[in-house]
């Protein structure tokens, strides 16, 4: 049998397209005239019906208008019937802003999908805030799931703008773009309130609607996040339906719960921001005591913020964590300037702990740990907070602890746990699996505070692992190298030990609980100490300044560091706005 071949040529399929369309405009061989508002536009009935299963089913073979001269279509206008006429007969479809409403329903209308899908795209790539709700109304009338769902997501975005400048926009929305506007877990810089009198505002403005419609709206709404005596004051006739009632009256107790709101937590009082930013608490940038500044950093675009909302006290060893959305600032050592010359800096170790709300900023100091620490170790097990070890300062000497609390929020008390089995400071601590790991640190019950660390004891190089079931420390492989001062983090299965302070600190190594086994991985040329860190939800590690050794001195330092624990690489993504040591870190939703 003959072999054969097939080649294809594009040329041949632009021709014939400009053969029609060359056709068309001299009104030759044209079989069929579409009118629309009196406006005639001769064509040709076979590329129409190749190219529309509208126009196949309308020339079909028992149709009226198989042999019609002349075919009205008052469904669409001139100027969308012409758009997608030119379409068919050239592959370039005209649209603009004020011209797509009417050329989106005139290809819909005609089922030409490759220009509905243009459409479409054009929606997508022209969402801004002056567009965003016009484009999710047609969106949502032509069913463009896609184009729908990106309008509603820019409007979230662009809320704050257009509360401010466009607020009769979103008065215009349709129900389902408002549902989903309410539905979104993060609406940039507007508050609770606010988003509850725009969606009372839009009932008024569209309805009344039937109560099972009102009911799917405002149920939406957050009502935890709103000030009591605001959800007190509400009169609106859409509130006072039993389902939303109820809703209030859940947000009225969970107010009430005081300490327990952490461990309480649903849908209605979890705040509508990004929940992976980090938040940078307390540290120093010069020679001088903490301060007393909190920074946001978002991940996504790598700027920082600096929070208005200030740390009670001027802190340093402190430990911090998050519950529920909430921030727990726990113990470390208050600084304070000394009495006599007023530049000297005098240090009372703290079991203080104080809770940040980030959804009203504000601050609130529960109830206070049963001993002083510092240089301890901190961690969160199924919303319980758990502390370990540290130091307290008596006259010259250093006492460290061996004591283990955790915090139970819904009974707002410290109790006592099992304790480690030695005296520990300087430790770090992680969870894996609800297990806490813990790593490090000077082994030893008192130390003078005038020796410098080194001379009087040796960094460990222990690992014990304390589990929910057996409530007991037990002793698991030992790292390669002691260290204090460093952090334990848990990504993806593992946990790192990373960069600790006097010993090697450039050095890095991971530890396998199954296996029981700690690998060395690469080392980072340039190590730091007294840093901040924390991991991401994309797996990644970031290092927030530190200080180092730079020509016989410490130098503190303003870099933000990422290691890739896949790739075992580390590389610089951004710096701080000013140099920062000592500050402690924590992922918190924040408003922004």
């Amino acid at each position: 049998m003959e072999s054969y071949s097939f080649l294809y040529s594009s040329a041949q399929r632009t021709k014939l397209l400009s053969g029609f369309q060359r056709l068309r405009c001299e009104g030759k061989m044209c079989d069929v005239l579409l009118e629309s508002e009196g406006v005639s536009f001769p064509c040709h009935r076979a590329l129409l019906a190749s190219s529309s299963d509208y126009f196949w089913a309308l020339f079909g073979d028992a149709t009226a208008e198989r042999w019609a001269a002349s075919v009205s279509l008052p469904a669409v206008t001139p100027e969308g019937l012409g758009a997608v006429l030119d379409f068919l007969y050239s592959g370039w479809l005209r649209i603009s802003s004020s011209s797509l409403p009417d050329v989106l329903e005139a290809a819909r209308y005609l089922q030409v999908e490759p220009a509905v899908s243009i459409c479409e795209r054009f929606i997508i790539d022209g969402l801004t805030s002056s567009t965003c709700c016009c484009y999710a109304n047609l969106a949502g009338h032509h069913a463009l799931s896609d184009a729908f769902e990106a309008a509603n997501q820019t409007i979230a975005m662009e809320m704050s703008h257009l509360l401010q400048e466009n607020r009769a926009y979103l008065l215009g929305l349709n129900m389902e773009s408002m549902m989903a506007l309410l539905d979104a877990d993060e609406i940039p810089a507007v508050k609770e309130v606010e988003l509850m009198k725009l969606a009372l505002d839009w009932l008024s403005e569209n309805g009344p609607l039937p109560l099972l419609k009102s009911n799917l709206l405002l149920s939406r709404l957050r009502f935890g996040l709103v000030d009591p005596s605001v959800l007190h004051g509400l009169s609106h006739k859409a509130m006072s339906t039993p389902l939303i009632r109820s809703q209030l009256t859940k947000a009225l107790e969970y107010h009430r719960m005081g300490r327990a709101q952490p461990v309480r937590q649903n849908r209605q009082t979890t705040i509508r921001a990004s929940p992976h930013r980090v938040l940078l608490v307390g540290g120093r940038s010069g020679p001088d005591g903490p301060e007393q500044d909190m920074l946001s950093f978002d991940p996504r675009n790598r700027k920082f913020t600096c929070l208005s909302a200030k740390v009670p006290l001027r802190l340093r060893d402190h430990c911090v964590c998050s519950v529920g959305g909430f921030l727990f600032v726990v113990g470390g050592d208050v600084v304070r300037e000394g009495n006599d010359d007023g530049k000297s800096l005098v240090m009372d170790t703290s079991a203080q702990v104080w809770r940040y709300d980030p959804r009203f900023d504000h601050w609130e100091q529960v109830e206070s740990m049963l001993e002083r620490r510092a240089q301890f170790s901190c961690c969160v097990v199924q919303d319980v907070i758990y502390v370990m070890g540290g130091r307290q300062t008596q006259a010259e000497t250093r006492v460290s602890l061996s004591s283990v609390e955790q915090y139970d929020m819904t009974l707002g008390a410290w109790r006592r746990g099992a304790p480690l089995p030695y005296h520990l400071h300087g430790h770090a601590s992680t969870v894996l699996n609800d297990s806490i790991y813990l790593s490090g640190g000077l082994q030893g019950h008192r130390t003078n505070v005038a020796i410098r660390h080194g001379e009087d004891g040796v960094s460990s190089k222990d690992l014990l692992q304390w589990n929910l079931q057996s409530r007991a420390w037990d002793k698991r492989a030992s790292m390669s190298i002691g260290r204090f001062g460093h952090r334990l983090v848990s990504v993806a299965g593992s946990i790192f030990a990373l960069l600790g302070m006097y010993e090697p600190f450039c050095d890095i190594e991971r530890y396998h609980s199954e296996a029981d086994q700690w690998t060395r991985l690469r080392p980072l040329l340039n190590g730091s100490f007294s840093y901040g860190m924390v991991p991401t939800s994309a797996g990644s590690i970031l290092v927030f300044g530190g200080r180092r050794w730079s020509e016989g001195q410490e130098v503190i330092v303003r870099s933000v560091l990422e290691y890739d624990p896949k790739k075992d690489q580390w590389k610089e993504i951004c710096q701080l706005p000013r140099p920062l040591t000592g500050t402690e870190c924590t992922l918190l939703p924040l408003p922004d």
